[in-house]
């Protein structure tokens, strides 16, 4: 009840809104390590309190007034606190945190855990209502199902989970199947898949209960300081375990009958290398879903070993604070090295280390922002492999002019593509669509710029060059007392072997989120220093290459206002390395070229060309060239007077070489373009590329020639791409693609039918076309 007698509030709606409120500060309450919260709403026997349940924190769920007289913890409330030491969240509270986000933007979420659907537990099988908390082993899977802006009618996705409350979250065997099952389960089904990370890496044990049962058989009893010869087991004591426990061999000693270890093996499975065999099982799952589906991993707490290996063979990782990813502890590397070197965890693969060597995309501060997070790059994600991206209705008019243009002068390229205030103040709209633009990889490779974002409601990757100088950070080694610091500069507009490998990287992955790219070209070429040579940048710029190669969705390359491409730049960027799926274009103030102007003019423009020049256009030489012998010493003051002008006439007519219209004379680009209108051009281009591949990949299917069946079926629309869309998203074109897959598909059939019964003697041939057609 309100104070004063405002009225009375709604138990639920009550709730509703406490539960709001908690979320708003879901935040600080993990700071705080909150693992349980009860609220009381005032005294009345018809109110209620409210407390956490599982797989929906933060939100709040209503009791009845005597649970909240004997408020008591929630069973789970040891995990949470158990998760919370680990520096990260209860494994099933994620899912209230996916819930949380997605129904603040006005969608649904619903989560069913994944079990073992049989006996012989080979396959997985949703759980509706298990409670949770009901796992036995570390690791826990959900088949969730999410409305959002991008899919109002539903999407799903596969979420796994360490559960670090369980032996440390580590691998066992029975965690590496029940891992590897969930991954084939979403790959099979084209799902995202995202894994929650937190873990100590693969399971390591002993057999138990052979530690008060063995014997050492000493070199000297009495003296145990020289050493031993082997361990045994007493006859008793070996004949008392299963067959196959042990290994070794009887020997007798003194008339006492001793069993000689050789090998201990056991009876319980997952103590040893069957671990690191589940382990390489896992990883391999890990490469292949990365190729099959969508992967995406969240560092929530440290991971160790292969916990490490398999976010980084996801690809995509977002680590939280206090979520390092290492190889082997901290402590045991002080216990190799024989000195305390390293002080925590976070020396060896935290933030500051993962973030600026790209194996981390991106850092968040706590738990609540990484769902945030995942969700926001869910949201340029299709629903399944091989979909469409998910195209939102455009919020920012699609025609409107690029106001933020490019300079001569070095400035911060995410201007370029999110737009900025200009000197008056005023915002400058990019060339993305208004607050759709994210960054990734932002403290790798500096000299690139690589991100996700909108153009016209078209989920699409961009690549950006900085062009400001800029830094990399080599930090020094704690182990090695002589190591330091090492700040290496790298000038802008040059691929560097870090933004080289960079560029790759984000080539592949938006190739397998099915995302349009596009290539802001602004490169002058490649670093090729000893330093950088001996760094493997031959290596990254091929990769380059083989990226582009590999990818299956457009690829528009622009070189934008005042931005140049030369030498090997233009050359791993070249639309002829994928012509299915490649366009370059380049704006009408940008150049395209082997080498700059002073550069060429060095090499085919030289001192000697100059003075020629000077004396074809200058009058005063010429006058003087009527007796040169006389006027020798006026010559050279001449010239060494007009030396300076024609240099800059030299390095003109070079530059003129590499303007834009040369490269669309001779067929290198498409189209020229103008800043302010490509936008526009963009998008519609991206647009009917996206149609037409659609189409292309039917026809293809059923071995028909798709070029050649799409211009046929859209007619005069075919060479329009306003009109190709229309057309393609018109009920006219349904019918007409139809048909003529059926066609196709009809001629496709009757040619394999031809080529299997062209063999047969004709009595034979009839009676199988007979029997085919019976």
């Amino acid at each position: 009840r309100f104070p004063g007698g405002f009225g009375h509030v709604d138990p639920d709606f009550g709730t509703a809104a406490l539960g709001d409120a908690t979320v708003a500060v879901a935040s600080r309450l993990a700071a705080l390590r909150v693992d349980a919260l009860t609220i009381r709403v005032g005294a009345a026997a018809d109110l209620a309190m409210a407390s956490p349940a599982s797989t929906k924190w933060p939100k709040l769920a209503p009791v009845s007034k005597e649970a909240a007289d004997a408020f008591r913890y929630d069973p789970l409330t040891p995990r949470r606190a158990t998760a919370r030491r680990a520096g990260s969240t209860f494994c099933y509270d994620f899912v209230g945190l996916f819930a949380c986000h997605v129904g603040a933007a006005g969608g649904t979420f619903e989560a069913e855990e994944l079990v073992w659907g049989d006996d012989a537990e080979t396959t997985l099988a949703r759980a509706p209502g298990r409670a949770p908390g009901g796992n036995g082993i570390g690791m826990v899977a959900w088949h969730c199902t999410m409305t959002t802006p991008e899919y109002p009618g539903g999407r799903e996705i596969v979420l796994v989970a360490n559960d670090v409350t369980f032996q440390s979250g580590s691998f066992g065997v029975e965690e590496d199947e029940f891992y590897a099952t969930a991954s084939k389960y979403a790959r099979s089904r084209g799902l995202p898949r995202v894994y929650v990370a937190c873990n100590s890496g693969a399971r390591i044990g002993l057999v138990e209960e052979l530690k008060p049962k063995f014997k050492v058989a000493w070199v000297d009893e009495k003296n145990p300081q020289q050493g031993y010869e082997y361990l045994y087991l007493t006859a008793a004591d070996y004949e008392a375990l299963p067959a196959g426990a042990v290994q070794g061999a009887y020997r007798e000693v003194g008339g006492e009958k001793r069993f000689a270890l050789d090998a201990v093996v056991g009876t319980k499975h997952g103590i040893g290398v069957e671990n690191l065999r589940g382990s390489g099982t896992i990883a391999g799952e890990t490469s292949r879903a990365y190729a099959d589906a969508f992967t995406l991993s969240y560092v929530t707490g440290r991971s160790v070993g292969i916990g490490a290996y398999l976010n980084r063979l996801t690809s995509r990782v977002i680590q939280m604070r206090q979520g390092p990813l290492i190889l082997t502890g901290y402590q045991a590397l002080n216990k190799l090295l024989g000195r305390e070197v390293y002080t925590s965890q976070d020396q060896l693969g935290g933030p500051q280390v993962m973030h600026p060597n790209g194996v981390s995309h991106l850092t968040v501060e706590d738990d609540v922002s990484g769902v945030a997070e995942i969700l926001r790059w869910l949201s340029f994600v299709p629903r399944v492999k091989d979909a469409p991206p998910p195209c939102l209705a455009a919020t920012d008019p699609v025609d409107r002019p690029v106001e933020f243009v490019p300079s001569k002068a070095p400035y911060d390229p995410r201007h370029m593509l999110a737009g900025a205030p200009g000197a008056d103040g005023r915002f400058l709209p990019g060339f993305l669509d208004a607050g759709s633009f994210a960054e990734y990889l932002a403290g790798w490779g500096k000299s690139v710029v690589t991100g996700r974002g909108r153009l016209g409601g078209i989920p699409v990757g961009v690549i950006a060059v900085e062009t400001r100088l800029s830094e990399q950070r080599v930090p020094a080694d704690p182990a090695n007392p002589d190591s330091h610091e090492a700040i290496m500069p790298q000038a802008g507009q040059v691929w560097f072997p870090d933004s080289a490998y960079k560029t790759a990287t984000a080539i592949k992955d938006f190739s397998g989120e099915n995302l349009p790219t596009i290539i802001f070209a602004n490169w002058r070429g490649f670093s090729g220093g000893t330093r950088d040579m001996y760094g493997e940048v031959l290596k990254f710029g091929a990769m380059i290459v083989d990226a582009l190669v590999a990818a299956t969705q457009p690829v528009f390359v622009y070189i934008p206002p005042h931005g140049e491409l030369r030498g090997g730049a233009w050359v791993v960027i070249d639309p002829t390395i994928n012509e299915a799926v490649m366009e370059m274009y380049a704006d009408e103030a940008a150049r395209g070229g082997i080498l700059e102007p002073p550069g060429i003019c060095e090499i085919k423009f030289r001192a000697a060309d100059q003075k020629k020049a000077m004396h074809r256009l200058d009058a005063k030489l010429r006058m003087l060239d009527v007796d040169p012998a006389i006027n020798a010493e006026a010559i050279k003051a001449r010239e060494d007077a007009l030396q300076p002008s024609y240099l800059q006439v030299a390095h003109e007519f070079a530059d003129l070489h590499d303007r834009a219209g040369r490269m669309k004379a001779k067929g290198t680009i498409r189209e020229v373009l103008k800043w302010k209108t490509s936008r526009a051009f963009l998008y519609r281009r991206c647009k009917r590329r996206l149609a037409e591949d659609a189409l292309k990949a039917k026809f293809a299917a059923v071995g028909a020639d798709a070029v050649a069946e799409l211009k046929a079926a859209a007619g005069p629309a075919y060479d329009d791409d306003a009109k190709f869309v229309a057309w393609a998203e018109g009920t006219s074109a349904k019918i007409v693609v139809e048909a003529a897959l059926k066609a196709a598909r009809t001629k496709d059939v009757a040619a394999k039918i031809k080529d299997l019964v062209a063999g047969l003697p004709a009595d034979a041939r009839a009676a199988a076309l007979k029997a085919a057609t019976a």
